[in-house]
């Protein structure tokens, strides 16, 4: 009588353990998708202050050197991927960022300060809440950034 308690249970337990690994890879899509839905949503809603704090934060990492924040021309355009190895959602939205040379700085003399510049500010979402550290990735468009990191990122 033990000995068909004891197969029964390790039986329960291997078929849990398959059934499981067969359901591990769906299962997290359906979770990842449910996130994804929710995190755009958020990231629509939201989207006024986030860039207002990624403007904020950029200003103040002070690159490129020797230029200061003037100003950023949002455009529509946001592209969301997946970190590679971490799964974090990620959305790289559109910006034109206008610039000008600090005083006494390098950049004083050279013309191209004043040129718009195309860049994809990088947002990441964490624990349910949409969050920036003001990096830019300057001379690309949200897709161009994704494609271009296309070995970190996975595009959703």
């Amino acid at each position: 009588m033990f000995l068909q308690i004891l197969f029964w249970t390790i039986g329960i337990l291997v078929a849990l353990f398959v059934l499981a690994a067969v359901l591990n890879r769906p299962l997290r899509r359906w979770v990842y998708q449910k996130e994804e839905r929710k995190a755009r949503e958020q990231f629509r809603h939201q989207r006024e202050t986030l860039e207002a704090k990624f403007f904020d934060l950029a200003r103040q990492l002070g690159k490129p050197r020797d230029l200061t924040w003037v100003e950023c021309d949002w455009q529509p355009n946001v592209t969301f991927a997946r970190d590679a190895q971490t799964g974090l959602l990620t959305a790289f939205a559109a910006v034109n960022v206008s610039f000008e040379a600090v005083e006494g700085g390098d950049m004083e003399e050279v013309e191209a300060v004043g040129l718009l510049r195309e860049c994809a500010a990088v947002f990441h979402y964490q624990e349910g809440a949409w969050g920036t550290g003001g990096r830019a990735l300057f001379n690309m468009n949200p897709e161009d950034a994704v494609t271009r990191l296309g070995d970190q990122y996975i595009p959703v």
